[in-house]
């Protein structure tokens, strides 16, 4: 009888790369994360080729926290179905809502200049009032309901409404220190991680906000073996991307997606 051969099959690691702003819709231009946009790339990347783990390239200043949520709980669902581990590995900065995704993952790595935390909640906009009256524009807005236009950047800022803003933030914040302790648990320094405040590389290390310092490839080898084989799933870009095209609606969202980068030098 002729022997079969058994072939020895390479463990396979699915990478996963999330790169931008957290955003509801990735609007004209595409490139935001959403849990529409990613949630595809995650599917895959648990089903196809039954991986030892699945590991996410991990970039973004944040934005949404209720899409941030979305996404983290889509991989965790994934995770525990498949009975697969995912890694993080955080490149320039996995802030905010960054950080949200990257404690959804089993382990996070950094690169020593790697920009990590940013634990809370922010609102920013803009007071027009006082140039609608120079230049003798009159705005007529009508609302059932008193609180209707809360925050409207178009009329004077009323005490009110910045606490009613307040307390929205708390919650939100409160939602976020419960996510990271759930998943980071004893981990943790002791000291105050939720101020807002960002760590680099190993400090965050030290702060128990990630595991360590790390690159995506050599780690995978060191964890999986050097024959590991690793299959990247990305973003697709849009028609108008790839023609290299743009819009008002996307010169706008780069603009807003500016905002959340440079807030980290980036």
């Amino acid at each position: 009888m002729k022997r079969l051969l058994k072939f020895k099959r390479n463990p396979v690691v699915n990478v996963v790369r999330l790169s931008g702003v957290i955003a509801e819709s990735g609007r004209f231009g595409g490139g935001a994360l959403n849990d529409t946009t990613v949630g595809p790339l995650l599917e895959r990347a648990f089903r196809k080729s039954k991986p030892k783990a699945v590991a996410i390239a991990l970039n973004s200043p944040g934005g949404s926290p209720v899409q941030s949520s979305l996404i983290g709980a889509r991989i965790r669902r994934l995770s525990e179905e498949f009975n697969v581990p995912v890694y993080a590995f955080c490149e320039d900065v996995a802030a905010s809502g960054g950080y949200w995704l990257a404690c959804a993952a089993d382990e996070i790595y950094v690169d020593d200049s790697s920009i990590i935390g940013s634990i809370g909640v922010i609102s920013a906009s803009f007071g027009f009032h006082e140039l609608l009256e120079k230049q003798g524009i009159e705005r007529r807005v009508h609302t059932a309901g008193e609180n209707k236009s809360m925050a409207d950047p178009f009329k004077p800022e009323r005490p009110e409404d910045v606490e009613r803003l307040k307390k929205l933030q708390k919650v939100i914040h409160q939602n976020f220190i419960t996510h990271v302790k759930s998943r980071r648990g004893d981990k943790l320094d002791d000291s105050d991680l939720f101020t807002g405040e960002v760590w680099v590389g190993a400090d965050a290390v030290d702060m128990g906000l990630v595991d360590g310092v790390a690159h995506l490839k050599p780690k995978m080898t060191e964890l999986f073996g050097k024959d590991v084989k690793l299959n990247a799933f990305g973003q697709k870009k849009s028609f108008f991307k790839r023609m290299g095209l743009g819009s008002m609606s996307e010169l706008f969202s780069n603009m807003e997606d500016r905002f959340f980068w440079s807030q980290y030098g980036l």
